[in-house]
């Protein structure tokens, strides 16, 4: 029987490699977050394809906050990063781990690399080390301080460490090429003076590893085999190589990029979602208009649909744009079949079946997914009042127009056939009551074939009717104007968030929990909000309307 061959992404590929030719026996992989800020749908995308590997290979997947600029870090983006992570599933087990727990290690190899003599103490001003840095075009100029002899180096970085030097006075750099054709090979700083609290060792250090120095320690210390990260940096990858050579790791771990996630016409970056929240625009970095893990959450999308999603994206090189309208289609995809449809008027009138009885409740038998009959059914009270969506009536209809108007009739979802007769306006002619009258034997489910209507329309019956609060959630961007306007500010929809108070749902809705989902007929999938909602008052946030444009290609 012929295999199934499973085309591979490139990165698979390379692991594949590794593990042939014995440069590992094992895949460990990592999600390394600074934790200064929530995290984002393309922070999923690395997540999942850090998790997925190991997962793939039988290997090991670690957890680390890159907590080495305490000046942006909070606790608060700590616990909400771990929060996100164990939603979208991937378990590091026991393996949670801070670059802070690393700082006495890393200073152990910044004197180790002093002895060897391949780095120094500098005591150029940050303006002067840019200077000296030269350009894309032109290589640099070495420091005056770049051949200092090893004892006085030591005694330097030391005092450093002992808080001997105000902040940005002294910086320890790498002895490598001012001559490199690649910048940051030019002397990079490894150390800065800074005294800065930080969130886990207080007032401990008042030196701080740079990034670029930090993070191959981290990864080798950990034994992390691929580290895999985004295409920014690709540049930076020979200093990785050199870190981890010159520090003499026996097992270095691999630097793999791919492409970044980016979504069309969407707000991700940090800085913007800062400013959105501190200007009161959105209610925070969870607010449902935003691609944050915690928004998403929040609206109700799945961590299946975000994966099925980050699945449909792919993992290359090459940077692409991806519409929102797919991550649209996820979710819908995710829930079709597992959300119970019920019947919620988002924009109601009220109708009035004159010939029904008079204080009469039935009891009507509606399935809960007509795709998925598993999902059983359920009863919902039919009355003499009830409410409709405003635009299931028009007085004058135009062609082709089946739902309700003066002398026309319509089925009523799983009930009964209703024809108009009258309605009622107030003095600003806004219609306030439809009156019609019902044909019983044409009761849902009755066999009745007597004759057939093009419309139907659901409805909530009033007396056992809730109200509600929805919203609708529309791009918090103006996609027709395009992300920005020409000052750089963001160029806001200003319908992102519609509030409608006077929905009526079916009382079974009143009992929905946060986190509970629904399809709400024609109107779209709906959660209930997870701040907001109060038991018995619930508030639902639409995650998605129900159709789409949207189609997946397929492959040829």
């Amino acid at each position: 029987m012929e295999e199934n061959t499973v085309s591979k992404n490139f990165i698979e590929q390379m692991i594949d490699q590794d593990l042939k030719d014995g440069v590992y026996d094992h895949v460990q992989t990592r999600f390394p977050p600074e934790p200064n800020g929530y995290l984002h749908i393309g922070h999923a995308k690395s997540i999942l394809l850090n998790y997925g590997l190991a997962k793939e290979y039988g290997g090991k997947f670690n957890m680390r906050f890159d907590d080495t600029n305490p000046t942006k870090e909070k606790l608060e983006f700590v616990e909400a990063i771990k929060e996100d992570i164990k939603w979208l599933g991937a378990n590091w087990e026991d393996r949670l781990f801070f670059a802070s727990d690393y700082f006495e290690d890393m200073y152990e190899l910044a004197v180790k690399l002093i002895k060897k003599g391949k780095a120094y103490v500098c005591d150029l001003t940050p303006e002067e080390i840019r200077e000296y840095r030269g350009t894309l075009t032109e290589p640099g100029k070495e420091s005056p301080y770049r051949n200092r002899p090893v004892e006085e180096n030591l005694e330097l970085f030391e005092n450093m460490k002992n808080g001997k030097y105000a902040d940005g006075e002294k910086v320890l750099r790498a002895k490598i090429d001012m001559a490199s054709p690649n910048i940051n090979m030019r002397d990079p700083i490894l150390y800065r003076v800074a005294r800065i609290s930080h969130h886990r060792t207080g007032d401990q250090w008042c030196i701080y590893p740079m990034y670029d120095f930090a993070h191959p320690i981290e990864d080798a210390l950990e034994h992390i085999t691929h580290s895999i990260c985004t295409l920014e940096f690709e540049d930076h990858r020979p200093l990785y190589d050199w870190v981890v050579q010159e520090c003499e790791f026996s097992e270095p771990p691999r630097q793999i990029e791919f492409a970044k996630l980016y979504l069309k016409d969407t707000v991700t970056g940090k800085r913007y979602i800062k400013r959105l929240v501190e200007d009161g625009i959105v209610d925070g970095w969870d607010d449902p208009r935003l691609v944050s893990i915690s928004g998403l959450r929040r609206r109700g999308y799945t961590p299946e649909s975000i994966q099925m999603f980050v699945d449909l994206c792919g993992v290359s090189k090459s940077q692409s744009v991806v519409d929102i309208a797919m991550l649209e289609y996820c979710i819908r995809e995710d829930l079709k079949l597992k959300q119970p449809r019920m019947m919620a008027v988002m924009d109601p009138v009220k109708v009035v079946i004159d010939n029904y009885p008079e204080g009469q409740i039935e009891y009507m038998d509606v399935p809960n997914n007509l795709e998925n009959e598993e999902l059983g059914s359920r009863k919902v009270p039919f009355a003499k009042e009830l409410y409709i969506e405003r635009d299931d009536f028009m007085e004058e209809p135009p062609r082709k127009y089946f739902r309700l108007f003066p002398g026309n009739e319509v089925r009523l979802m799983n009930a009964y056939f209703v024809t108009c007769q009258s309605y009622e306006k107030d003095e600003d002619g806004k219609v306030t009551v439809i009156h019609c009258t019902y044909d019983p034997e044409t009761r849902s489910g009755s066999g009745f074939t007597g004759r057939k209507v093009k419309g139907t329309i659901h409805w909530v019956a009033a007396p056992t009717a809730k109200l509600v609060t929805a919203r609708l959630y529309e791009n918090i961007v103006d996609q027709e104007k395009g992300m920005f306007a020409e000052d750089g500010t963001l160029n806001l929809n200003p319908n992102s968030l519609v509030v409608r108070d006077e929905c009526y749902v079916e009382p079974a809705l009143a009992e929905a929990v946060p986190g509970d989902r629904f399809q709400f007929v024609r109107n779209g999938y709906f959660c209930v909000d997870s701040k907001d909602s109060k038991p018995g008052n619930p508030v639902f946030n639409r995650i998605v309307s129900l159709k789409s444009s949207f189609k997946i290609e397929k492959k040829v």
